[in-house]
């Protein structure tokens, strides 16, 4: 049965880091790509990232969207089963709920972000951006 459960979510300035981690204390995430979403009050969820299933024993192809790319950086710890969204230099525009995603038929992220394509999500853990 997959669970997942992100935290790390919380309240920080504009320019500051902060990291979101997404893990299941029972599945192994290693072999399913990974993806991570946001949405943020009165939009649409947004694909953020995603890391692909672990490869020769080292993370698969990662993708970001525009708006995060050289800000967020999406890793894996296999040891405890946990995918990591390391967001730096946050922006106000920032502030959503964070979700990850995960599917038993999908082993890669393909290049992109798409909603449908996940039928496992977390609860999501809020990240709130104020100066």
């Amino acid at each position: 049965q997959v669970q997942l459960v992100e935290s790390g979510g919380g309240l920080v300035q504009p320019g500051e880091s902060l990291t979101l981690s997404c893990a299941d204390s029972s599945f192994t995430l290693d072999y399913y790509a990974i993806a991570w979403f946001r949405q943020a009050p009165g939009k649409e969820r947004e694909g953020v990232s995603c890391i692909s299933a672990v490869q020769g024993g080292h993370h698969g192809p990662t993708y970001y969207a525009d708006s995060v790319k050289g800000r967020f950086t999406v890793s894996r710890d296999n040891a405890k089963n946990t995918v990591y969204l390391q967001m730096n230099r946050i922006k106000p525009e920032s502030r959503a709920v964070y979700y990850c995603a995960t599917d038993l038929s999908r082993s890669s992220c393909q290049g992109r972000v798409v909603a449908s394509w996940y039928d496992y999500w977390g609860q999501g853990t809020q990240v709130t951006v104020s100066s």
